[in-house]
């Protein structure tokens, strides 16, 4: 899918593995590292100017409300940018996570390329385009050029079977595949699913595809099925708006990777490395001083409800910290309508605004030396979310549930409540 996409951008009938191409993206995406881009190319930008301005995102999310003179000032500098070179697609502090908000938005289309100067970029191949993380220099340039080049990746087939069995949910799956395929095990490949997709919601496609770079992968794709073109209807984008691409013949791909859905069961990443994916069971009991809910991986509106699910008419351990974070504004709003955030805040979680603060230990969640944290975020790195003697361990929605009401890392099928 990753070739047929670069063929049809490049204007060729076919494209080999490892081939360079220059194309044009369909957009730039960018956030608070806007003005250090700009920064790079700032002469060039006011003798040329900015090449194609409705092809630049912009989302000021890493830190808001800014929480220094330093990020108010960042913030400032790229509305200033916004306002002089007339960028169409500017979203400010509020509007939520910039892979939530371009999804929303109906700005990643099937059959297109999507560049951002972020590393979860690959989140938008659940919508069956190529998007990839570019590094700050190739953003700079493409600003002023349009253009930047790609090399034609080499595909992984992997091939998911069954279906998943409630509450084992999309990020067992995807640290279960992490766990199997390993960090760089998918170096400057292409993840191309096939299989039974038609049991995964979007929702749930776009938290596989948002780790696909968690097992070095350069693009995570799903195929454009009916499952999308319903979804991408709700969002008000006509279907003649787009063409998508079908995976390949499995001997186009490198290798092929299988997964059993039906057999999966709830999993943890344990620190310090995205890939030691053990079986929730194995740390079952282990302490914990924080949770968190939330992040372009698993804080949108079915997250939410999960979590809400496990913590109704019950109350967090008195010593967790349960921070909820919704992935956007419209997420906030849907789970407000639905009195989801009542539920959480009951059960004594704290609610931050949209954006990715704790995630990247921004702010509104940093941990201590020596504190333990269960996230449903998509990196536990050590010092990611604050101090490098904390330890993070990643997992789902309903397991992060579970243990807040434990204060312990807690297995969620004690805890769960099929839907009402």
């Amino acid at each position: 899918m990753a070739g047929a996409i670069l063929a049809r951008k490049a204007g060729k009938e076919k494209v080999e593995t490892g081939e360079i191409l220059f194309v044009e993206p369909d957009i730039l995406l960018s956030h608070d590292n806007t003005a250090a881009i700009t920064a790079k190319v700032g002469r060039l930008l006011e003798e040329y100017g900015l090449a194609v301005p409705d092809r630049h995102v912009i989302v000021l999310d890493h830190v808001v409300p800014p929480a220094t003179v330093k990020s108010a000032r960042n913030h400032k500098a790229v509305r200033e940018y916004v306002d002089r070179y007339g960028v169409k697609h500017f979203f400010d502090a509020g509007r939520g996570i910039c892979h939530q908000v371009v999804v929303e938005e109906g700005l990643a289309l099937p059959g297109t390329v999507a560049v951002g100067s972020d590393s979860h970029t690959c989140t938008y191949g659940a919508l069956n385009c190529l998007a990839a993380g570019i590094d700050r220099t190739e953003a700079a340039a493409l600003l002023l050029t349009g253009k930047t080049w790609l090399k034609v990746p080499a595909g992984i087939l992997v091939e998911l079977r069954g279906r998943l069995r409630p509450p084992v949910s999309a990020k067992d799956l995807v640290l279960a595949l992490a766990g199997k395929i390993g960090a760089s095990g998918a170096n400057y490949r292409s993840l191309e699913f096939t299989g039974d997709l038609d049991g995964l919601s979007m929702e749930e496609r776009l938290t596989v595809a948002n780790m696909g770079v968690e097992m070095g992968a350069k693009a995570a794709i799903f195929p454009a099925d009916r499952v999308l073109e319903e979804w991408l209807e709700g969002l008000g984008v006509r279907r003649e708006a787009w063409e998508g691409v079908s995976p390949g013949p499995e001997e186009a791909y490198e290798r092929k990777v299988t997964l059993d859905l039906s057999s999966l069961e709830p999993m943890a990443a344990l620190p310090h490395a995205v890939d030691r994916v053990k079986p929730l069971a194995e740390v079952e009991g282990l302490e914990i001083q924080q949770c968190f809910l939330g992040t372009c991986t698993n804080g949108r509106l079915s997250d939410l409800k999960t979590a809400a699910r496990i913590l109704e008419g019950r109350r967090i351990h008195p010593r967790v910290r349960l921070l909820v974070t919704p992935a956007s504004r419209r997420v906030l709003e849907e789970a407000l309508a639905e009195g989801v955030i009542g539920t959480l805040v009951a059960a004594g979680a704290v609610l931050l605004p949209p954006g990715c603060g704790p995630c990247l230990g921004a702010h509104q969640g940093v941990l201590a030396p020596g504190e333990r944290c269960l996230s449903t975020a998509n990196r536990n790195f050590k010092g990611r979310m604050g101090s490098p003697e904390a330890e993070i361990y990643l997992a789902s929605p309903a397991s992060v549930a579970a243990s807040a009401l434990e204060g312990r890392i807690t297995r969620p099928e004690k805890y769960w409540r099929e839907e009402r």
